[in-house]
């Protein structure tokens, strides 16, 4: 495969991946960047749209792609900008444009419940157009490419902003039952005396889920401007739309939230067994220490090559010296006993 054919691979010369035309009581239909860009100056130039806009899907990693949406799309300045910070919690704003720049986070089309592989999508939306953009293949869009080449009908610009949102949520729901199972399977070997099963893959669940829950969590504060001053081209029932679209997030969220909780129990109740055995197994080697301490000291002490060692002349000596060790080998070991029974 050749460099150009290599970078342009699943989009065309400017990036775009997919476009459908899209309006009331229509099926998508597929557009290709050159054409776009002459239905997008006919609307500037006055042409009438009879309801229909456009959806475009853009490669980010495509060389292409921004000057195409600069020159052609005219996006406004700010979703230049949203490209370019570092900041990528979810929000949506609205522009001086009367346009709304939205940054939704999305796992990759291939999660494998990595941290890395949580990745951004851009998304513009005006009264004709709606711009995404992104960098790796995510599944949320995915599965809205999917609705449209269906034939599914889209009916307006912020209905296509709310299937997407609603399409995030559904993969975040199908995210939470994994984990739930995951758990659930832990939690079985956690009863069946095996918490060493899959220890460390709780810690990846968790922080992928915490990563999810902070990059997720939409911006309170842009969503409650827009919700009380919508663009003039957003009817009440779009607004509506939007506003149980988030509460839907809320509710993945604190779904999320309540995982998190379980896993951090199941942690500790791991770290508590873990903790026990390593109890237990100090307290048998404090157990042979203490029970071997008499028989040392004594051997240690006769054992001396110097005059004066007591019964080296006597001829039961040595059973009386067994008799003195095994009577303090019974009494350290009693008293060993008796305290690991009053703790």
């Amino acid at each position: 495969m050749t460099p150009a054919a290599a970078s342009s691979y699943g989009a065309d010369e400017s990036g775009l991946i997919c476009g459908y035309r899209l309006g009331p009581g229509r099926h998508g239909q597929d557009i290709g960047s050159a054409e776009a860009a002459q239905w997008l100056a006919a609307r500037r130039a006055g042409a009438s749209a009879h309801g229909e806009f456009l959806w475009l899907h853009f490669n980010l990693a495509h060389t292409g792609s921004q000057p195409w949406l600069a020159q052609a799309a005219q996006l406004p300045e700010p979703f230049f900008e949203a490209l370019k910070e570092d900041l990528h919690s979810t929000r949506i704003e609205r522009t001086d444009h009367h346009a709304l720049i939205a940054v939704i986070n999305d796992v990759h089309f291939s999660f494998s419940f990595e941290p890395s592989e949580i990745s951004t999508l851009w998304v513009h939306v005006d009264r004709h157009l709606v711009v995404t953009a992104r960098r790796h293949a995510l599944r949320s869009i995915d599965a809205l490419r999917t609705a449209a080449k269906r034939g599914d009908t889209i009916a307006s610009p912020i209905e296509l902003l709310e299937a997407l949102l609603r399409a995030q949520a559904d993969v975040l729901v199908r995210i939470v039952r994994d984990v739930t199972a995951r758990v659930d399977e832990v939690e079985d070997e956690l009863l069946a005396n095996r918490p060493d099963a899959r220890r460390a893959k709780l810690g990846a669940m968790r922080r992928v889920l915490v990563r999810l829950q902070r990059l997720l969590a939409p911006e309170p504060a842009a969503l409650f401007r827009l919700l009380q001053h919508p663009p003039a081209w957003i009817d009440e029932a779009g607004v509506l739309a939007l506003r149980q679209s988030t509460e839907e997030f809320s509710v993945v969220l604190r779904d999320m939230s309540a995982l998190q909780e379980r896993i951090k129990l199941l942690q500790e109740e791991i770290a508590a067994r873990v903790n026990e055995d390593n109890n237990r197994s100090l307290f048998v080697l404090t157990v042979v220490t203490v029970l071997a301490l008499p028989i040392n000291l004594i051997a240690g002490l006769l054992g001396m090559n110097v005059g004066g060692v007591p019964l080296s002349e006597e001829p039961h000596g040595f059973w009386i010296v067994v008799s003195i060790v095994t009577a303090f080998t019974v009494i350290a070991g009693l008293v060993a006993w008796r305290s690991r029974r009053r703790d």
